[in-house]
């Protein structure tokens, strides 16, 4: 397996690893180009084939008197396709996005996780935190 920061010709297998419709690909391929800069995708592969892909969404905090780089990360869109899950790809996925991270100099690293991923990111370093509070808008 190999996971690797995913180029311009890695757009294609992105899009199709999220479900992008091929008339919304030409969309798609716009925003993943716009983004470059806070979106950083990572792709795994075994035997050339793209089996998974995560992202890493890099934004920055106001400044502070400490500090006027207080940038952050968020992890999106980890997907491994099921015949390959169970595998170590979605954690190899992850230690890819982590190790940028410290490269960056990064602040920390968030995760927004569905029910059944918590474990594998509790297993991967993260923790429970409880000063990260959510606010979702109610139907009008």
């Amino acid at each position: 397996m190999i996971v690797r920061r995913a180029s311009a010709a890695d757009v294609g297998a992105l899009a199709e690893l999220r479900g992008i419709d091929e008339g919304r690909l030409s969309a798609y391929t716009d925003w993943v180009a716009s983004h470059r800069e806070t979106h950083l995708p990572f792709i795994a592969e075994i035997d050339g084939d793209v089996v998974g892909a995560a992202w890493l969404h890099v934004a920055a905090r106001v400044p502070s008197n400490d500090s006027l780089d207080r940038r952050y990360g968020d992890i999106q869109s980890v997907e491994v396709r099921e015949e390959y899950r169970n595998r170590g790809i979605g954690g190899a996925l992850v230690t890819a996005i982590l190790t940028e991270a410290r490269a960056r100099g990064l602040l920390h690293v968030t995760v927004h996780s569905g029910r059944r991923a918590v474990d594998f990111y509790l297993r991967n370093g993260f923790s429970h935190h409880r000063q990260i509070l959510l606010w979702e808008p109610t139907g009008s």
